[in-house]
């Protein structure tokens, strides 16, 4: 199973609810969504289509960043859609706040809860191997980590491996010179190293960035899967005017041409890249938020057919 780790702005949302209203009829994806944003009216309309779609989902009841840096959680109004749990997973980032966990998780009187370790956490800490051992405690989020391997082998839990794969870099423009990648291959050998499923940030960085201005290039970034079954990505990047903000529809035309050719040539169709397919054919620029969601959109989807 595959548990990508979104955060809940406008456009990672909208590419859940779009994902869940077409996945077709197997789901083999479980997102992890931090909440960023104190105003909940992007999850107010996502998690309703993620349950009719038979979506599960996590939620991140600690959130770390964004408008959550200094301030806390509250479900504000999500009350009702989270009535029932089946549905979602009561998710806490774990780091050294043991204590504040076994707290919250008492406050919010749920089971089956996700824990997500930090590189802060010391998981060979007694108090934090007796939390992961809580019968509460059902599915822990870590690094390749042999300690908790070796603490969870035998048991209930459910051990997921989170890997930061996306390569990112500070400009757009930065990308135009850079050759495929090599994404993941976790998809092929986490149950034999030991994990019930596999995460990563999808196509986005781990690193949490507010806002963004006006960009050089326009850069589109699309993941596809190699013969030999690993997913490596590609970054499909303007090269006209990289000195100026100006003509950012033609920068966009110029990089879907290159992403919509190589997709057709390697015969890769999915909704996301349909959805470019159309911008393009009308020669519309969505905005680079739109830009961004085709991506989640379309790796979610690929990802999902593999597994």
């Amino acid at each position: 199973m595959y548990y990508p780790y979104l955060r809940g702005r406008q456009f990672e949302l909208i590419a859940l609810r779009e994902f869940a209203e077409n996945h077709g009829s197997k789901n083999n994806v479980i997102p992890i969504i931090e909440p960023v944003k104190k105003n909940h009216s992007g999850f107010k309309l996502a998690i309703p289509k993620l349950i009719k779609g038979g979506v599960k989902f996590a939620l991140i009841l600690n959130p770390q960043n964004g408008d959550y840096k200094k301030s806390a959680f509250t479900l504000n109004g999500m009350e009702d859609l989270l009535k029932n749990t089946n549905n979602w997973i009561p998710a806490f980032i774990i780091k050294n706040n043991y204590k504040e966990i076994e707290d919250l998780i008492e406050f919010y009187n749920y089971d089956d809860i996700m824990l997500i370790c930090s590189e802060l956490t010391d998981t060979t800490n007694e108090v934090f191997q007796k939390l992961v051992m809580s019968q509460r405690v059902k599915y822990i989020v870590c690094q390749n980590n042999r300690t908790l391997k070796s603490l969870t082998v035998d048991t209930d839990k459910s051990l997921i491996r989170l890997d930061d794969n996306f390569n990112g870099q500070k400009r757009n423009i930065d990308y135009l010179d850079m050759a495929e990648e090599k994404f993941s291959e976790e998809h092929l050998f986490y149950r034999r190293d030991g994990f019930m499923g596999f995460s990563d940030y999808t196509c986005l960085s781990s690193q949490f960035v507010e806002g963004g201005s006006v960009p050089y290039a326009v850069s589109i970034h699309m993941t596809y899967e190699k013969s030999n079954k690993e997913i490596w990505i590609r970054h499909f990047t303007s090269k006209s005017y990289p000195t100026s903000t100006a003509n950012i529809q033609a920068k966009f035309a110029e990089a879907c041409v290159k992403a919509l050719k190589f997709m057709d040539e390697e015969n890769i169709n999915t909704e996301a890249i349909e959805e470019l397919r159309k911008y393009y054919t009308e020669a519309k620029y969505p905005g680079l938020g739109v830009v961004k969601k085709i991506s989640i959109k379309h790796h979610l989807e690929l990802v999902n057919s593999i597994l």
